[in-house]
C-alpha cells in the first residue's frame, strides 16, 4: 500500500463502503434480502473505486476527469435509488 496523505473524500468513501457493508450483512442475515442487498453493496463501494481509481491517475487533467466520472456515476445512482423512495399511487 502506498503512503498516501489523508484525503477526506477517502476517509468518506471508506466509511460509507463499511456502512453499505454491515447494511447488506443485516439485509441478507436477518431480511433474507438477496436481490437488493446486492445491488446496494455495489451502489455503496463504487464511490470509493471510483475516487481511488483517480488518485492513481496520470495527470491532473487524468485525476479530474476521473472524479468526475466518479460524481457522475454516484448522482446517477443516487437518482435511480430515490425512485426507490417514492410513494407509490
Amino acid at each position: 500500500m502506498t503512503n498516501q496523505p489523508a484525503s477526506p473524500m477517502r476517509e468518506k468513501s471508506l466509511a460509507l463502503a463499511i456502512r453499505i457493508v454491515n447494511l447488506c450483512k443485516y439485509l441478507v442475515g436477518e431480511k433474507k434480502e438477496y436481490v437488493l442487498s446486492r445491488q446496494i453493496l455495489k451502489s455503496g463501494t463504487s464511490p470509493g473505486a471510483n475516487i481511488r481509481e483517480a488518485q492513481n491517475a496520470e495527470s491532473t487533467d487524468d485525476f479530474i476527469h476521473k472524479l468526475g466520472i466518479a460524481q457522475k456515476e454516484t448522482m446517477r445512482r443516487c437518482i435511480g435509488w430515490n425512485f426507490c423512495f417514492l410513494p407509490i399511487t
